[in-house]
């Protein structure tokens, strides 16, 4: 990160997993980790006890000071902040507002990794909300935090483009990785004040908000190209589904396809089984025919939707209902 022998005092800010190749290059480079902020500890598991995340998992093992707060708007965190004496604050999904108290606590300011090439999809879920929109290129920007969501002025980014069968688990792993990547060639010049911010372009901002349960839910009605990104964008959470025979069917994997596997020129209602293929359960839509491939029925294991239909017969059936 630069030849500069001067090492910068830093806290990092992260909590899911997205965040650990940003922190293991920090950990890696020339820089004192000061300190790293991270939420709560949570319920998971079946026993639902309370589990480390990733970003405090690396920083244990790392050996790096670990705080947790609930929140940041307290003066004793913003007092222990303060005694850190950090150059820079580095926060990589962090998940709580960083107060304007906050931000001026850092000689340089804070910054931030964001998945997604600033000012388009701004907010809590950008990965998903490319795959959705059908977005053929993204990439991650590192900008400087201000009091606005994502509004801040943006140091780098870089692009990558997105597969057309990409989901939202290999795009967040690529983001990660392309996130470290740019961190680690930037980093030296940021904090030399080298690398200038640019404003981003507010008119051409939208917001990728966040994802809840209900969205996941597939309304037959719409194209099995925009069914089939659905399915795409939330096959880590919440997993995308329908009604087969009235109970909650979770869709893992799907496709739209181009000849059915009806005997008959495609035709019928949306959410209607059409055919069963080899490979799959064929779904009329609102435009086209999209085949399920992978689905797991409730309390049970995901498997192979063709291999399901051999023994649950679906041909016919009207899903949604």
């Amino acid at each position: 990160m630069g030849s500069d022998p001067s090492p910068a005092r830093i806290i990092f800010g992260g909590s899911p997993d997205f965040a650990v190749p940003c922190l293991a290059a920090l950990a890696d480079s020339r820089h004192d980790v000061v300190a790293v902020l991270t939420q709560p500890d949570r319920p998971a598991g079946r026993g639902r006890k309370l589990s480390a995340g990733p970003v405090k998992q690396f920083a244990i093992a790392r050996g790096i000071d670990v705080l947790q707060p609930t929140t940041l708007s307290e003066a004793a965190t913003q007092d222990a902040l303060r005694t850190l004496r950090p150059d820079l604050m580095l926060i990589v999904a962090y998940g709580l507002l960083l107060p304007p108290a906050v931000l001026e606590i850092p000689r340089a300011g804070c910054i931030n990794v964001h998945a997604s090439l600033l000012p388009r999809w701004r907010g809590a879920a950008p990965i998903q909300a490319a795959i959705l929109a059908g977005d053929e290129v993204s990439g991650v920007s590192i900008m400087r935090m201000e009091a606005g969501l994502d509004t801040g002025p943006v140091y780098a980014t870089r692009k990558l483009t997105i597969a057309a069968t990409e989901t939202a688990d290999s795009l967040h792993d690529r983001l990660a990785a392309l996130g470290a990547e740019l961190l680690t060639e930037v980093l030296d010049g940021i904090l030399a004040g080298t690398v200038v911010a640019t404003p981003q372009n507010h008119d051409a901002a939208n917001y990728a908000g966040r994802i809840s349960k209900t969205d996941a839910v597939i309304d037959w009605h719409r194209s099995a190209n925009q069914i089939d990104r659905q399915v795409r964008a939330y096959r880590s959470w919440p997993v995308a589904e329908t009604l087969l025979d009235g109970k909650r069917t979770r869709c893992w994997a799907a496709a739209p396809v181009r000849e059915s596997a009806s005997l008959d020129e495609p035709s019928g209602a949306p959410g209607r089984v059409i055919g069963v293929a080899s490979d799959g359960i064929d779904v009329m839509t609102g435009d086209g025919v999209l085949r399920l491939t992978e689905i797991q029925m409730p309390g049970k294991q995901r498997m192979a939707a063709a291999q399901f239909a051999n023994g649950y017969p679906v041909d016919g059936k009207l899903l949604g209902q």
